[in-house]
């Protein structure tokens, strides 16, 4: 009985948000498709960010750059497709000049979307090994590849202090967390625990590092974990949400919820993260976006329309959050952008 009421001290406190109050003055920035990890440019004004929009004659996912007032104001407008049209690409960030936009693509490996590898059933994601990094410039040409080891390079993101790039790499043969230069230099791995570390993004004093990550204890999660991986596949359906130094000391795990917590991103006063979890669904794929201090305490869920809610990033000013969701799509599966006026 005393293990139990132990336990139970160690759970965090939930307090429900009613009618999302933390969300003020909602708009929907993109109309159709799959439009996912949208990140403010440093003057707030552009987010880049992935899509599979039909409409625009897309295969798989490519880059655009999006004027944030421009897509308030008209539903009908399109944003610049930053990234070549070739390969399928991911994980976009606007480059500190405000201008080129760094990216993860699969183009050097044929201008075909990859196969989408078969699951059997299992919901999977794939870790495409001719990922590598790259920046472009305004009009699509690729001006820098940053990465060019053999396997998965992805999921970067910038420092606010423009310096530092971290990314998420198999090249030690484990999903790790590295961080590199802004020019692409110097890069070194931050973290060697067993699991997918990724979707890492820097806190706002550029010190700390928040990220996702999966960690097989038991010898057959291992097992599987590894041959997953050897196939270039990943289960996010276990995965807490983690912090550490930039140089990967003081690491330390901050939810301990169970299912899927993933797409963390700092509170403006660096003392709290939003993330995207299911743990509360018993259906299991009903995401919301929770907030947590950094001590893992204080758990509050910020959303609860709709049955995806994910990819939360604040803008540089602390005013606006936007995220990923599936309401109001009428009933199709497309996921939009959404961005809202922040209120504490």
């Amino acid at each position: 009985m005393k293990s139990i009421f132990k336990a139970l001290l160690l759970l965090p406190t939930l307090i429900f948000s009613q009618n999302e109050k933390h969300l003020k003055n909602l708009k929907q920035l993109t109309f159709g498709g799959d439009n996912a990890e949208a990140y403010f440019s440093l003057n707030d004004k552009f987010v880049s960010f992935q899509s599979n929009n039909k409409k625009w004659g897309l295969q798989c996912d490519q880059i655009f750059k999006l004027d944030i007032d421009k897509a308030a104001k008209d539903s009908t407008y399109k944003p610049l497709l930053i990234s070549n049209g070739k390969g399928r690409t991911t994980c976009s960030y606007i480059m500190p000049n405000k201008k080129d936009v760094l990216y993860a693509s699969t183009h050097l490996s044929g201008d075909s979307c990859p196969p989408v590898p078969e699951t059997k059933g299992k919901y999977l994601w794939a870790v495409y090994n001719s990922f590598d990094i790259f920046v472009a410039n305004e009009k699509g040409k690729i001006i820098k590849q940053l990465t060019n080891t053999k396997g998965y390079d992805a999921e970067a993101t910038i420092s606010p202090k423009g310096d530092k790039i971290v990314f998420t790499s198999d090249r030690s043969g484990d999903l790790e967390l590295w961080i590199m230069n802004i020019d692409g230099k110097n890069q070194k791995q931050i973290t060697s625990g067993l699991g997918y570390d990724g979707g890492a993004f820097f806190s706002p004093d550029g010190k700390q590092l928040v990220f996702r990550a999966s960690r097989p204890i038991t010898e057959d999660e291992q097992k599987e974990y590894k041959e997953l991986l050897s196939r270039g596949l990943v289960a996010p359906t276990n995965m807490e949400i983690y912090t550490c130094n930039i140089d990967g000391s003081n690491l330390k795990q901050i939810t301990n919820l169970g299912k899927a917590n993933w797409a963390p991103f700092f509170h403006p006063s660096g003392k709290k993260i939003i993330f995207s979890s299911n743990h509360h669904s018993k259906k299991g794929y009903d995401f919301q976006l929770f907030m947590i201090d950094v001590y893992g305490k204080n758990l509050e869920q910020i959303t609860n329309e709709s049955m995806f809610n994910a990819f939360p990033m604040f803008s540089y000013d602390g005013k606006k959050l936007i995220f990923s969701s599936n309401r109001k799509n009428g009933g199709t599966r497309d996921t939009n952008l959404f961005i809202a006026d922040w209120v504490e």
